[in-house]
């Protein structure tokens, strides 16, 4: 079906604002490309150096005719997502060889979980080691010893910090290798439950660990579709993971020999061969259209509203809110998986998964077939299913039905018939809502402000019994300048205690909420944020607030906010304890959530 004209004028508009800066950045891949070999540059002493471990490699290693793949791995036993990671390194060694390449572990980069750090000061960090993440995977492939680059990440910041670093690097080919989710355990529904009955003092700490524990509970990405499973949407929706790669479980035949194809495709593709596909040209603006469709018709996580921005200005591309609020718009949302439905990403991917939904919004007109991905030209390889037939891997068509309409659900036939996600513009700035779970009839809330600068505060007042009414509740001095734009995921139960005794609550932040903010209208990411003169920072206690994701607006209705001074906080205690030191001149850099929250783009 020809490309849905709304999706070719926004695709247009994209690439037209992106002129000035994406020019030069091909104009630099294509020179940096034409070097060839990267080890052709080094000396023998150079040489020397990279490959003195390197036994049973090195004489195809000075050679310089076989394709080496550097590895980039963000392998930790802490996330449950990473720990897989731990043997591929080998694996993906003994594929190369197989292949006649060679294979190198480049470096590794840090990998934080946030569900560790929620609602602790740890999170503050959170946000800023997506730059460090970039900076690392940068460090490692300086040695320009490598024809190809494999990049092992599955979690919230870690994968669009490595794309950042791959479209730096956009020069040299690459994949992204995942490990897949944790089997299915305690339902997601059933585990929200015992929080909020936490939350109310109706059960205690003991049956509050039963519940998280049999919800995270071994090897492999939590199950629901938070920012980590967006993550792993993504890749496939832009091309840059083999079709079919994204939730295949851990520790499985299959897995391993999505593994092995990876690498073997890596080799295929670098300047020494005739398929030579460099990150570059795969990193393309209707790449990035087809990830924001992606984004809209899954129902997918808030994080990557700032975190696709940052990623798209390394390849010199500049994505604005409209941009999402557009795409989302046209895009009929097709999945329920939770927290937009009970279903986890296990039954998701077993009713079909991103293989039917690619194949069904290319039909509808709703995605971009003619680009360049990881596993050849046209992104219709990716309405494939990987599959093994006697231990032999091989592609076969993938399925045309949902074999579960309660949980994936036709293009012409969807669950909504827009994406969910809105743009909020106002006199409060800039933010967005993500409406998908939210019920219609709260799309819109107007009562009074409460005004919070931690979430501490927020939880004192709710036990205190002070927020038992309709109340906007503001929680201001969260942005990036302020204090690392932590989640604030931990006011979930709370405000959704607040709901359901019938009152119309929503949140108002510069901080961020996550894809599991649920069933709460947030207004989040919003821009400029308090410390950075947002009229956010001169609200006062009582002040009417409109949340109106139907007509797209978020303003202070009460007259004068304007002239008031801003409130001055004490942020003394954030600029130090759990690392917060290190980060100062992050918080002194960093850019608007609106532009990405960047501090390296």
């Amino acid at each position: 079906m020809p490309l849905d004209s709304r999706i070719a004028a926004i695709t247009d508009r994209i690439i037209e604002r992106s002129r000035p800066t994406r020019v030069p950045y091909l104009e630099r891949m294509g020179k940096l490309a034409e070097d060839g070999p990267r080890r052709a540059h080094l000396t023998c002493g150079n040489q020397a150096h990279a490959y003195a471990a390197m036994e049973g490699d090195k004489d195809a290693l000075v050679a310089a005719r076989a394709p080496n793949i550097g590895i980039v791995t963000a392998y930790n036993d802490m996330l449950s997502a990473h720990q897989p990671f731990e043997t591929f390194p080998q694996k993906i060694k003994d594929a190369a060889r197989a292949a006649g390449a060679t294979a190198q572990v480049a470096g590794g980069v840090p990998a934080m979980c946030d569900g560790v750090t929620q609602g602790q000061v740890g999170m503050e960090l959170s946000l800023f080691s997506r730059d460090v993440i970039a900076m690392a995977a940068g460090v490692a492939l300086s040695h320009n010893t490598f024809d190809a680059a494999l990049y092992l990440g599955v979690c919230d910041k870690i994968v669009p910090g490595l794309v950042m670093a791959a479209a730096t690097f956009g020069y040299m080919p690459a994949l992204f290798v995942p490990a897949g989710p944790m089997v299915s355990g305690l339902p997601n529904d059933e585990k929200a439950r015992v929080r909020q009955q936490f939350a109310n003092g109706e059960v205690g700490r003991d049956k509050l660990m039963e519940a998280e524990m049999a919800s995270y509970h071994g090897p492999g990405t939590c199950t629901f579709y938070g920012t980590a499973n967006s993550n792993q949407m993504l890749m496939e929706f832009m091309g840059l993971h083999l079709p079919g790669a994204s939730f295949v479980n851990p520790g499985t035949p299959l897995r391993d020999a999505l593994t092995a194809a990876a690498t073997e495709r890596a080799a295929a593709i670098t300047a020494l061969g005739n398929a030579y596909t460099p990150v570059c040209d795969i990193l393309d603006e209707k790449a990035f259209v087809n990830g924001l469709v992606g984004l809209m018709a899954t129902g997918g996580s808030t994080n990557l509203v700032i975190h696709l921005i940052a990623m798209a200005r390394a390849a010199g591309i500049i994505l604005e809110c409209s941009d999402f609020n557009d795409i989302s718009e046209v895009t009929p949302l097709m999945a329920r998986v939770y927290p937009n439905g009970l279903a986890d990403v296990n039954h998701f991917h077993a009713a079909g998964g991103l293989g039917y939904m690619i194949g069904e919004l290319l039909d509808a007109g709703l995605m971009h077939e003619d680009v360049k991905t990881a596993a050849g030209d046209g992104l219709s390889l990716y309405t494939q299913e990987p599959a093994l037939n006697d231990g032999a891997f091989h592609y076969r068509p993938g399925t045309k039905t949902s074999l579960n309409d309660k949980i994936l659900r036709p293009a012409a036939d969807p669950f909504a018939p827009t994406g969910g996600l809105a743009e909020l513009k106002g006199n409060l700035g800039i933010g967005v809502m993500k409406v998908s779970a939210v019920d219609p009839e709260r799309h819109c809330i107007e009562a009074p402000a409460a005004i919070f600068h931690t979430q501490d505060a927020v939880k004192e007042a709710f036990k205190n019994n002070e927020l038992n009414r309709d109340v906007v509740v503001v929680v201001r001095f969260q942005g990036p300048k302020a204090n690392g734009m932590p989640e604030l995921h931990s006011l979930t139960p709370l405000l959704s205690i607040l709901q359901g005794r019938g009152h119309r609550v929503a949140l108002v932040t510069d901080g961020r909420m996550s894809g599991a903010s649920g069933k709460v209208p947030s207004a989040i990411h919003v821009a400029p944020e308090a410390l950075d003169g947002g009229l956010i920072g001169r609200l006062q206690n009582g002040d009417m607030i409109r949340v109106d994701a139907t007509n797209g607006t978020l303003d202070v209705l009460t007259e004068g906010v304007d002239t008031r001074p801003i409130a001055t906080p004490d942020l003394s205690s954030n600029t130090h304890g759990v690392g917060r030191e290190l980060f100062e001149i992050f918080r002194q850099a960093a850019g608007p959530a609106t532009n990405g929250a960047g501090v390296v783009v």
